[in-house]
């Protein structure tokens, strides 16, 4: 529910902070006061139209935020929302905050953050319903219709069950249809894999040969050069010439000095043995040479394959893959898509079986499902009448219109035509009215406007109150058109369906505005030279000056009148 508003600089609004409760919430005051711009702040907060004359004059911006806090039944689909965006704060409120600028320039966040107008409307469309001056009214929305119903039906389990098998049937549609494309191509498919897959396996790839053969690559085209800086290390450990012993000879002379010294002095046994490990280790280096010598290849015809080898290497990565495992992978993922294709036929006859088993189950499950709405439909209908009937709209008529669609890939029905259907039924279902004997019955969309509209969407939203999840409500001028005694039935309405919904409502009657459990005053005071609305919170005595006002003057027998009105407003709440 809506539970703080705050405003700046909107329209004549200078700035105005409300706090409200549940159940029924009443603004009153006189024309021209800013009531409507109220609802008009709100409608704009939840992603309406603006304008630059919303900014109050000279201000710099206009700037609303409320504070909502989440119903139980409404967090799980909410949470989803703010989780996709990142915009879960806390689990139990959120707020919403518009900033206007001229040149119709605007700023939306949620949650302290910005998002685009769209989100927030799609946020706002969850917590507020606005029915008045605007087009802002989720049951003027056909496609929230079905829905409505369907809540009111109570047919969650037929529904579900039926959404079961569909999505079952949706997946066995989109296999067969793949195999069934597949098979179309299946000549040239095979064809196209058969030589893929060859290709591959031809050339024996194995995933660690490629670094071998490079490294092999690398020595054969430099094997005059290795074989060359091999025999100058050799000369210079082993051969070595009068002018420049070898390293070996000069380490022999080493250690035969240390041996001589260790004779001597006993102490440097320990370097001779060291000298005598050096000297073992260079003659092991030269036998390593010369076997790495002899291993030298001058081999062109070897270098030749292993280039060749490489380059078949190159151009199966260019084909299938970045890498030789990648390569592999798409042989395998080829093997099974030719397996698949083979055993396409036989899998499309399972599948075709399992799409007309799934039909005819949906047919049975989506008929039980539409016998129910039906039904319910027809209920909904008097109810609707009756509570017309007590807003002094009598013979009005209601119904709701089922519409099939032809579709030849749809639903068999009894008279093997075939319907069009999506994971909520084979029907399409809109609310019709006729407000007026002998005008016909028309869609809720196109019905009158005025006070005839206001009593025909009270009576929906009292009757769809269960049915209905959205958790706050505002009826802006639902009194349009109607007296008094009309006022009073509108009233005990409103404050029936304040029961399940945080209700607003902006009205000129007092028999209406009795009933409120909060009663807020507008007006407007003028400073200098500017005009500025102001809004009051009424307690019990202001309440009653409001409503004698409100019949006319605070005379003392319209206090009196004011009294018995709000007596008997609570009264009825009480004994309700």
């Amino acid at each position: 529910m809506l539970a703080e508003l705050r405003i700046e600089n909107f329209a004549i609004i200078e700035k105005l902070e409300l706090h409200f409760n549940s159940g029924l919430i009443i603004f009153t005051g006189e024309t021209g006061a800013g009531k409507s711009i109220l609802i008009d702040a709100i409608e704009t907060l939840l992603g309406g139209r603006i304008d630059a004359s919303q900014i109050r004059s000279g201000a710099e911006r206009a700037y609303i935020e409320a504070l909502f806090i989440i119903p139980k039944n409404q967090r799980a689909e909410i949470h989803q929302l703010l989780s996709g965006e990142d915009l879960l704060d806390n689990p139990d409120c959120l707020t919403l905050a518009r900033e206007l600028r001229p040149a119709g320039r605007s700023t939306a966040r949620v949650n302290g953050r910005s998002v685009t107008v769209a989100y927030l409307r799609s946020i706002g469309e969850k917590l507020v319903d606005i029915h008045g001056q605007s087009e802002h009214l989720s049951l003027l929305q056909t496609s929230h219709h079905l829905s409505l119903l369907d809540s009111f039906a109570s047919v969650d389990v037929l529904l579900q069950a039926y959404q079961k098998t569909y999505h079952q049937l949706v997946s066995v549609r989109r296999e067969l249809s793949e195999l069934q494309k597949a098979e179309s191509e299946s000549a040239r498919r095979l064809d196209m894999l058969g030589f893929q897959i060859n290709e591959i396996e031809t050339a024996h790839l194995k995933t660690d040969e490629e670094q071998q053969l490079i490294a092999e690559r690398n020595r054969l085209a430099n094997s005059e050069s290795l074989a060359s800086l091999v025999q100058q290390a050799l000369i210079a450990l082993d051969d070595g010439d009068p002018e420049s012993p070898a390293a070996s000879d000069l380490l022999g002379q080493v250690v035969h000095h240390l041996r001589e010294l260790a004779r001597l002095d006993p102490t440097l046994d320990s370097i001779t043995e060291q000298a005598h490990t050096l000297s073992d280790e260079v003659n092991d280096l030269s036998r390593s040479l010369r076997s790495y010598q002899e291993n030298i290849e001058f081999n062109p015809r070897r270098l030749d394959q292993v280039e060749e080898r490489l380059s078949l290497m190159h151009t199966l990565k260019k084909k299938y893959g970045e890498s030789i495992e990648a390569v592999l992978h798409f042989a395998q993922e080829a093997r099974r898509q030719r397996e698949n294709i083979t055993n396409a036929a036989e899998r499309i006859e399972e599948l075709e079986s399992e799409e007309t088993s799934l039909l005819s189950t949906l047919k049975e499950q989506g008929v039980v499902l539409s016998d129910k709405r039906h039904q319910e439909a027809e209920r909904l209908a008097k109810l609707i009448e009756n509570e017309l009937e007590t807003l002094h709209m009598e013979n009005t008529l209601f119904s709701t219109d089922f519409q099939h669609r032809p579709d030849p890939e749809g639903i068999p029905l009894e008279n093997q035509t075939r319907v069009a259907f999506d994971i909520n039924g084979f029907e399409k279902t809109e609310f019709l009215i006729a407000p007026n004997p002998g005008e016909g019955l028309k869609p809720l969309a196109k019905i009158a406007s005025g006070g005839e509209t206001s009593r025909l969407m009270l009576a929906l939203k009292n009757v769809l109150a269960s049915a209905d999840q959205i958790p706050s409500l505002i009826f802006d001028e639902i009194d349009q058109g109607i007296g008094g005694r009309v006022g009073a039935i509108v009233g005990q309405k409103l404050s029936n369906l304040a029961r399940q919904h945080q209700v607003f409502c902006v009205t000129h009657l007092p028999q209406l505005a009795a009933y409120g459990n909060q009663h807020y005053h507008v007006h407007k005071e003028t400073t200098g030279e500017r005009t500025i609305t102001k809004v009051k919170l009424l307690d019990k005595e202001l309440r009653v000056v409001e409503l004698a006002q409100m019949l006319g003057s605070n005379s003392q027998a319209n206090m009196q009148s004011a009294r018995e009105l709000l007596t008997q407003a609570n009264t009825i709440i009480n004994t309700r």
